[in-house]
């Protein structure tokens, strides 16, 4: 599992038009599976967002997580995540979740932060969307959950 993680003062996903999510404060995540990731992976990954220190305390320092500061999330699937450009100018995807495993645990992932307490509002797997952010800091970090063993 890797995700894209900016925090951010504002984040909105639009489909087709329609804004499917939307927070003022937060982070917007962008997530993307691979073959081998079970729920395991999800649970290392939520407790890791919503604890990150990646918000200021009041001396300026980033020592607070998300759900210290009552954060949101906009989480948006991102199969591209696992885009593989070494050779060629094409990227290859072929260490992307299927679709129809990637969209389960995408759904159970999103699940998993709202157990936690999160508000998370999302996209729409699968779809093309349009994703506008302001970045704060800018602060932005790629996580990978830790390999199977």
């Amino acid at each position: 599992m890797k995700v894209v993680v900016q925090r951010s003062q504002n984040g909105e996903c639009v489909v087709e038009g329609e804004i499917t999510g939307s927070i003022n404060h937060g982070i917007v995540v962008l997530v993307g599976f691979t073959h081998n990731d079970t729920e395991q992976d999800l649970k290392w990954m939520a407790e890791k967002l919503i604890h990150l220190r990646i918000f200021e305390d009041e001396t300026g320092k980033m020592n607070k997580g998300l759900i210290d500061t009552n954060g949101k999330i906009l989480s948006i699937s991102q199969f591209t995540l696992y885009g593989d450009c070494k050779k060629g100018r094409r990227p290859n995807f072929m260490e992307a979740a299927k679709p129809e495993k990637a969209e389960a645990l995408y759904n159970q992932f999103n699940e998993i932060l709202k157990e936690k307490g999160v508000e998370v509002e999302t996209g729409k797997f699968g779809a093309m969307m349009n994703i506008s952010l302001t970045n704060d800091g800018p602060v932005t970090l790629i996580l990978e959950s830790p390999p199977k063993k």
